[in-house]
């Protein structure tokens, strides 16, 4: 039983060694024939390694390799471009487009505004994969002005009226108020959009028709469409004329900054990269207070933190700033070295706002007693100044008054050949002279939703310079107010 098995074990073990063979050689005769298809020079060169014969994977260039991103917002904005497929021609389009046309500085001065926060909203927009057409609702909305008002009661950049604002946790109080906080209202606002986008069916017009009227009278007017067997798209609507207006104004709008240059309207380029940056303070500090110590313009820190209507941030708030990129990091090291009740106190170590004395011959002071009952804009009236002069000449950064205390005042004539702005930053004085003759003269009237810093902006001037031509006004600009620019001829 043995030797049977010995035998069969052997024959196995012939058997397998004349197949290896057999293997062996087929796999020399095709190595042969492949290597003479290759030239010579090829063979010579080709690695006997294993790993050389492993075919490499293809490489594939990302997206961000493929295309590179835009330098300006504007042009990222038209890329993201989702809602102008399918319109056409449309009268209610062209109508509007007509306006913005025959209308270009309004167009312009919101772009303005709006530099310092469309770079964030086209970024949140970007994050939910919305069309980034709505990066100009706010032109429609506020004109990109975060402090503006209407009369149904609605504010800042995104318009909402006080209900709306709660139902979305806009927290409204006596010192702050989340509608005109630029970051909050943003996020409230792409939530309410989105929202109404999935209520509509995917369908953004009627989405944005129920953002200006209420979802209520949208689906009211469908449903009527469809008791009567009409369409049910926003053009058939029988909707209020705001509402008629309203979508065809964006999609008009957004028409224009996709080709500005073929309407004749001149967008000024804005960087493609984030213009502000969010500072954590946790303790109450005065914007005027923290302007100063980052050598921020006050008007600049009043329109990136308009949610705090006392200017000073609450303790039941949100405890962060809205800081200029490149300021933050000089703000954050000195935020980190002070006491709190240093930034509420704290005299600014140089100027926020420059002070403008007009030249006088020669200077005449006089001074006034606070009586009970008293306000600054009474004195201010009853001694035909400005309420803002007599803040810069007493250095009052509010509007209490203690019964008793003295307020100097100045001769406020100017002289009719030059204004000397004299601004005191660092302790230091300097003076800035600009004679009249040398220059071109510009009357501006004020528009709603101007500010001292956005004018000035506008034209490429100074804002101290712009507070020196005109010494009587305020920081709150009235629409239809005129202002004296000078610039280089």
């Amino acid at each position: 039983m043995s030797s049977s098995i010995n035998r069969t074990i052997n024959c196995d073990a012939l058997t397998r060694l004349a197949q290896a063979i057999a293997i062996a050689i087929s796999a020399t005769l095709a190595g042969c024939q492949t290597s003479a298809q290759l030239p010579d020079a090829q063979t010579a060169a080709q690695p006997h390694t294993i790993t050389a014969r492993i075919k490499q994977k293809p490489i594939f260039l990302s997206a961000s390799q493929r295309h590179q991103a835009p330098q300006d917002v504007w042009e990222r904005m038209r890329e993201g471009f989702q809602m102008q497929d399918g319109i056409d021609v449309n009268p209610r389009v062209e109508q509007q487009r007509l306006w913005f046309v025959s209308n270009p500085a309004f167009l312009e001065t919101a772009a303005d505004r709006g530099s310092l926060y469309m770079h964030y909203i086209v970024e949140r927009l970007e994050e939910r994969d919305m069309p980034l057409e709505l990066a100009l609702l706010p032109v429609i909305e506020s004109a990109y002005n975060p402090m503006a008002y209407s009369r149904a009661n609605a504010t800042g950049l995104w318009q909402f009226i006080p209900s709306t604002g709660r139902y979305f946790n806009l927290r409204q109080t006596n010192l702050y108020d989340g509608r005109r906080d630029v970051t909050a209202s943003t996020t409230a606002a792409l939530d309410y959009l989105s929202r109404l986008h999935d209520m509509f069916n995917g369908d953004w017009l009627l989405a944005l028709a129920a953002y200006n009227a209420g979802e209520g009278t949208v689906t009211r007017a469908i449903e009527r469409n469809v008791r009567l067997g009409l369409p049910t798209d926003y053009w058939n609507l029988s909707l209020p004329q705001e509402t008629r207006d309203y979508v065809p104004k964006l999609l008009a709008l957004s028409e224009v900054v996709a080709s500005p240059e073929a309407y004749g309207v001149n967008l000024t380029p804005i960087e493609n990269k984030p213009y502000f940056q969010v500072v954590e303070v946790n303790q109450r500090v005065d914007l005027s207070r923290v302007a100063a110590l980052a050598n921020i313009d006050e008007d600049e820190m009043y329109q990136l933190n308009p949610a705090f209507k006392q200017r000073v941030t609450t303790v039941d708030g949100p405890q962060r700033l809205l800081i200029p990129t490149a300021k933050a990091q000089l703000l954050t090291a000195s935020l980190s070295s002070m006491k709190p009740e240093e930034l509420l106190s704290l005299r600014p170590t140089r100027a926020v706002t420059e002070q403008a004395v007009a030249e006088v011959t020669p200077s005449q002071r006089k001074s006034y007693r606070v009586r009970k009952g008293d306000n600054l804009a009474m004195i201010a009236k009853a001694n035909r100044v400005s309420t803002r002069d007599l803040q810069l000449w007493n250095k009052l950064s509010g509007q209490r008054l203690k019964v008793g205390q003295t307020l100097v005042m100045q001769d406020t004539r100017r002289d009719s050949k030059r204004t000397t702005v004299v601004a005191a930053r660092n302790d230091k004085r300097s003076s800035v002279t600009l004679a009249k003759n040398d220059a071109r003269t510009t009357r501006y009237k004020v528009q709603k939703g101007d500010s001292l810093y956005i004018v000035a902006k506008r034209f490429n001037v100074e804002m101290q310079h712009l507070k020196s031509w005109n010494p009587r006004t305020g920081k709150a600009l009235k629409p239809g107010q005129t202002l004296i620019v000078y610039r280089d001829r």
